[in-house]
C-alpha cells in the first residue's frame, strides 16, 4: 500500500472534535475489543486515542449474551460489577431441539444490550485515561518510507485529518472496509449472518428465563434464540453460520432470506410466536455479518495489530463473540506493553501477539467442527435426549460454556459412543 495521496494538515483539529495530531497508541473502533485494549493500555500510563465512526453508546447487532468468558474479561478490566448492575442475570442456556426436547445448561450468564455494554466499556477506557473522539472514520494507514504504519488518515465530517502514532490497533468489527484499506483483508465475505430485534413483553417475564437457543428444521442451517434482557425486554433473533461458505474456499453467498428464516422461527417455536404476539417490537429487525474462527484477515503488519471481530474473534458454533473480542483486545495490549518493557522490536511485538492468537486458534477450530449441529439439527435431539439421562453430560455441556470442555467431542464419532456408554 502506498502513501495516501491526500495532503492534510495534522496540526489543525477538526471542527467539532478535539483530535490530537499524535499519540502513542491509536485505536480504531470503540467496541469491546478496542475499548478493552484502550483501558488496559491507558491504565499502564500510555497516551491512547480511541476513535469510532459512531458516537459513544452506539448500537451493535448482537445477541447480547454474556457467557463466562465475557465475565472473566470484564473482571480483568475491573468493570464486571458495573456491567452486572445493569444486566439481566441468567442461570441457564436452554438448548431446544427440533423434536421439542430441552436441556438447561448452567453457567455464569447475563444479558445486556450492546448499546449499554459498549457505552460502559468505552467510558471505562476514558476513565482510565484514554481520549475518545467520535465520529471519526478510518480511511487509510499512514506509512513511512519502509511501509511501516505510523498513524492513520481519518475522515471527520467532510474533512480528512492525520493522526500519527507509535502503533495502530484496528478493532473495526466484521465489516471489511477498514481491513481492506489497511491491506489486511483476506476474505471480504462474512462467516455468517444474523438478524435480531428487541421485543418489550412484560407478560413474558418469568416465562422465558433462560438464554434459549432453538434448532428447528424450518430454520436449518441456522438457529433461533430468545434471551431475556433487562426492563421486561427480550432479544430475539436468528443466525446462520457458514452463510458464505463454498467448496472452493472463496466464499459465495447462499440463497438466504433472514427475514423468512426469522418468520419460520417464530412460526415453528411457540414461545417465539407468543412473544411476538404479546409483545411490542421496538424498532426494526436488524441484520449484521459475523467474522468467525480467527480467519479472514492478517493479524498484523508493521506498526499495526488487528483485533476483535476484525480478526475473526467470534465462535462459529455459538455465535458468541463479546468475550473473545475483549480477550483479543487485551492480548494486543499485553503484547504492546510487554514489548515496550523489554525493548522489543516491531517484529517481536507482532510475533508475540500473533502467537497469543495462534494459541487460541485450536479452540476456535473445535467450535467450527461443532458447527455441524446447525446443518444437522437431529444431532441436538440426540444430545438433549442423552443429557436428560446423564448428569455428567450436562456438566460437560456446562464445561463448553466455561471453556473447560471440548465442544467438538460432544458431536464427534467418539462423542456419540460416549453418549450411549457414560453414566
Amino acid at each position: 500500500m502506498t502513501e495516501p495521496k491526500s495532503k492534510v494538515d495534522p496540526a489543525m483539529p477538526p471542527e467539532g472534535a478535539s483530535l490530537p495530531a499524535a499519540c502513542e497508541i491509536l485505536i480504531i473502533g470503540a467496541g469491546p475489543a478496542g475499548s478493552a485494549a484502550a483501558r488496559v493500555l491507558a491504565q499502564a500510563g500510555l497516551d491512547v486515542l480511541l476513535l469510532d465512526q459512531l458516537p459513544q453508546g452506539r448500537d451493535k447487532i448482537c445477541g447480547d449474551g454474556l457467557i463466562p468468558d465475557s465475565h472473566a474479561a470484564l473482571a480483568r478490566l475491573g468493570l464486571l460489577d458495573q456491567v452486572m448492575a445493569r444486566a439481566q442475570p441468567v442461570a441457564h442456556v436452554g438448548c431446544i431441539g427440533p423434536r421439542g426436547g430441552r436441556i438447561d445448561v448452567p453457567g455464569q450468564l447475563a444479558v445486556l444490550p450492546r448499546r449499554i455494554l459498549d457505552d460502559i466499556l468505552c467510558q471505562g477506557a476514558q476513565d482510565a485515561g484514554a481520549k475518545f473522539v467520535a465520529p471519526a472514520r478510518f480511511e487509510a494507514p499512514l506509512l513511512d518510507a519502509q511501509a511501516r504504519v505510523i498513524g492513520a488518515t481519518l475522515k471527520v465530517g467532510d474533512e480528512l485529518r492525520e493522526v500519527r502514532a507509535d502503533w495502530v490497533i484496528l478493532a473495526t468489527g466484521a465489516v471489511p472496509k477498514a481491513l481492506t484499506a489497511a491491506g489486511l483483508c483476506e476474505r471480504h465475505t462474512p462467516s455468517g449472518v444474523a438478524l435480531r430485534g428487541y421485543v418489550r413483553a412484560p407478560s413474558m417475564v418469568g416465562r422465558i428465563k433462560a438464554m434459549d437457543v432453538v434448532w428447528t428444521k424450518k430454520v436449518r442451517p441456522g438457529y433461533g434464540w430468545i434471551f431475556p434482557a433487562p426492563d421486561g425486554c427480550f432479544n430475539i433473533g436468528v443466525g446462520v453460520a457458514g452463510s458464505h461458505k463454498s467448496e472452493d474456499g472463496k466464499g459465495s453467498k447462499k440463497e438466504l432470506n433472514l427475514r423468512k428464516i426469522f418468520d419460520a422461527f417464530v412460526e415453528s417455536y411457540p414461545p417465539a410466536a407468543e412473544l411476538m404476539r404479546e409483545g411490542e417490537l421496538l424498532g426494526e429487525l436488524k441484520g449484521a455479518p459475523l467474522r468467525c474462527t480467527l480467519t479472514g484477515a492478517k493479524w498484523s503488519r508493521p506498526g499495526l495489530l488487528v483485533t476483535g471481530e476484525a480478526a475473526g474473534s467470534t465462535y462459529s458454533f455459538t455465535g458468541e463473540g463479546i468475550g473473545k473480542a475483549m480477550e483479543t483486545g487485551m492480548l494486543a495490549a499485553d503484547a504492546l506493553l510487554a514489548g515496550r518493557a523489554n525493548g522489543a522490536s516491531d517484529a517481536q511485538i507482532r510475533k508475540a501477539y500473533e502467537q497469543s492468537l495462534t494459541a487460541l486458534k485450536p479452540k476456535f477450530d473445535l467450535y467450527e467442527r461443532a458447527n455441524q449441529v446447525n446443518a444437522h439439527p437431529w444431532l441436538i435431539d440426540l444430545l438433549i435426549w442423552r443429557a436428560n439421562k446423564s448428569e455428567r453430560l450436562v456438566k460437560r455441556m456446562s464445561g463448553v460454556l466455561n471453556e473447560t470442555s471440548n465442544p467438538g467431542n460432544l458431536i464427534s464419532l467418539k462423542g456419540f459412543k460416549r453418549l450411549f456408554f457414560e453414566g
